[in-house]
């Protein structure tokens, strides 16, 4: 079922996205040369009790979810893109990072991801962020009232096709709300004008992410983590975005 969110409930929103773009920025400037992931999870869990926040991934268990996930923010290197399952893993130098993180505040949940590159950065894997970065821009501009799902799908997707990046439509944006994952489903690429109206009230969160090299994925034997299928890397940017009368309101902005 997909709710729309009065202005009001739009504004009670707010703290979760402020939380949220805090928790991956003090994560992202801990994410260096020699670091633990286990040891990112252990800043981001420690902000959530301070916060007096909720996680939305330990306890998170979907039909694709191995187990639950057990752990608070997702940690995907290298040729890991999605759904990177925190682990004894020392971050090393030139290291391409994507860290996602979802969480409750006063009942309300915002979801965001960034990716960066850990010491020593090779151009590729700049390029290959920064064109994340823009389709998720790009993505956000469209997001208009009077408009379709398709519109941001379409949006995405240029973007990655004119930098020679395919784009995997399994997984992708997504309703958020009481919950992290709800519908409308926003796949990566798509037909503009075609899907679910854009309609005043609707929250999503609107995530490109692109490989270098191919679009097929697969998981990892932790039945978590979504590599890709020929070993080339991945970036991943995410916004949780509001669908205003004025235009799209970024409610996960530093």
């Amino acid at each position: 079922m997909i709710e729309l969110r009065t202005p009001a409930e739009i504004e009670q929103m707010r703290p979760a996205g402020r939380f949220v773009a805090e928790v991956l920025a003090e994560t992202a400037a801990a994410a260096k040369v020699g670091v633990n992931l286990l040891e990112l999870d252990r800043i981001a869990h420690e902000l959530i009790r301070s916060r007096g926040a909720e996680s939305c991934y330990i306890d998170y268990h979907p039909s694709f979810g191995a187990s639950p996930f057990g752990k608070v923010i997702c940690t995907s290197v290298n040729d890991a893109v999605l759904h990177g399952l925190p682990h004894d893993y020392r971050l090393r130098d030139g290291d391409l990072l994507s860290l996602d993180f979802a969480a409750s505040v006063d009942g309300w949940v915002a979801d965001s991801a960034v990716s960066l590159v850990v010491g020593s950065a090779r151009d590729e894997d700049l390029r290959l962020i920064d064109t994340t970065r823009r389709a998720l821009t790009a993505g956000i501009a469209a997001a208009q009232p009077g408009g379709k799902v398709g519109d941001i799908s379409a949006a995405i997707a240029a973007v990655a096709h004119a930098e020679g990046y395919s784009v995997n439509t399994q997984f992708g944006g997504h309703g958020v709300g009481r919950t992290m994952h709800g519908d409308p489903h926003i796949p990566n690429d798509g037909r503009a004008g075609r899907g679910f109206p854009l309609r005043p009230g609707l929250v999503v969160a609107i995530e490109p992410w692109f490989l270098q090299t191919t679009d097929k994925i697969f998981t990892d034997p932790d039945g978590w983590t979504l590599r890709s299928a020929d070993g080339s890397r991945g970036a991943h940017s995410e916004h949780t975005v509001a669908i205003t009368d004025s235009g799209p309101l970024v409610l996960s902005a530093p």
